[in-house]
């Protein structure tokens, strides 16, 4: 029996939900029940009825499915998958920003540990940002981590005053200006599709920013055959399945996210034989966290 096959009868058995990320290899998407976005892992997490949630991405994620369904057993096949901008923000920081700016909202990118969710007053995901902007009653926001996303978020919302904290994704900040421009030269005329997390001078020369989802979306509808990406690689593999009549360039080689790739079909496997990798968070972050992720799934929708 092969190992797929052997997945796929294990989740049946251990009455198991499989969530994954766009950004992880075809192999464990295609054996997800789900795959999405940040946000849209979120509510899935939230509405799942099993009894277990494999969720394969990185620890934030698989966190944020328990502070979302506490009363399930959450596994992260890749135990050590984490997410070095979540780690660039600590709850001290969120405390220090608070005293220092006490009439502002904090808004957190759900890229972050559960401690610093539970000392925000309520999350994000890219997708939903902006959304959630317009739709806070405080005029003055502070933007934990994430400065791009985050002045992203001030482009479009001029009406508020944003704090940036000085935190950044290892893989969307590297990408450079004149690797888009390359990249153009050598694809005259294919769409620059853009994530938010990438610098404000990338920004600039993109056709459409997006979430994953948002980029997978508008990489379908339009009429446009080739298209440059400049988000992860696992998008342009999701969309050479999904879209084969299009053809999806990375602008750069480094958008590769090493921990998004920590997890392989070995993994899954040994996780739902065993019950490793389980998440488990102290009660205080549990709940804390749990009041700020409830509000992005309910002003982010």
């Amino acid at each position: 029996m092969d190992i797929r096959q052997r997945i796929l009868e294990l989740k049946a058995e251990k009455d198991a939900l499989i969530l994954a990320h766009y950004y992880q290899t075809m192999d464990i998407q295609n054996v997800a029940d789900i795959v999405g976005d940040s946000f849209e892992l979120a509510k899935r997490a939230s509405a799942a009825e099993n009894s277990v949630i494999v969720l394969c991405g990185v620890r934030f994620m698989a966190e944020s499915a328990k502070i979302l369904n506490p009363g399930k057993k959450v596994l992260l096949p890749a135990f050590d998958a984490g997410c070095p901008m979540a780690d660039m923000v600590t709850p001290g920081d969120v405390r220090d920003l608070r005293t220092k700016y006490p009439n502002a909202a904090v808004m957190c990118y759900v890229n972050s540990s559960a401690a610093v969710k539970a000392e925000s007053d309520i999350c994000c995901t890219s997708s939903s940002a902006v959304k959630i902007a317009k739709k806070l009653e405080a005029r003055r926001i502070i933007f934990i981590p994430d400065k791009n996303l985050g002045s992203y978020v001030a482009e479009k919302t001029p009406e508020k005053e944003f704090i940036l904290f000085n935190g950044y994704c290892h893989v969307h900040h590297k990408v450079k200006a004149e690797e888009v421009l390359a990249a153009k030269a050598a694809k005259p005329g294919a769409p620059v599709l853009t994530h938010p997390e990438c610098t404000p001078e990338v920004r600039a020369l993109s056709d459409f920013i997006g979430s994953t989802a948002e980029i997978l979306n508008f990489a379908q509808s339009t009429d446009a055959k080739e298209l440059l990406i400049c988000t992860e690689r696992g998008v342009v593999d999701r969309l050479a399945e999904i879209a084969p009549d299009k053809r999806a360039f990375l602008v750069s080689p480094r958008l590769i996210c090493p921990n998004m790739k920590k997890t392989h079909m070995e993994d899954v496997l040994h996780s739902l034989e065993t019950g490793e990798f389980e998440i488990s968070l102290p009660e205080r972050e549990l709940t804390g966290a749990r009041a700020s992720l409830d509000k992005m799934v309910a002003l982010g929708s």
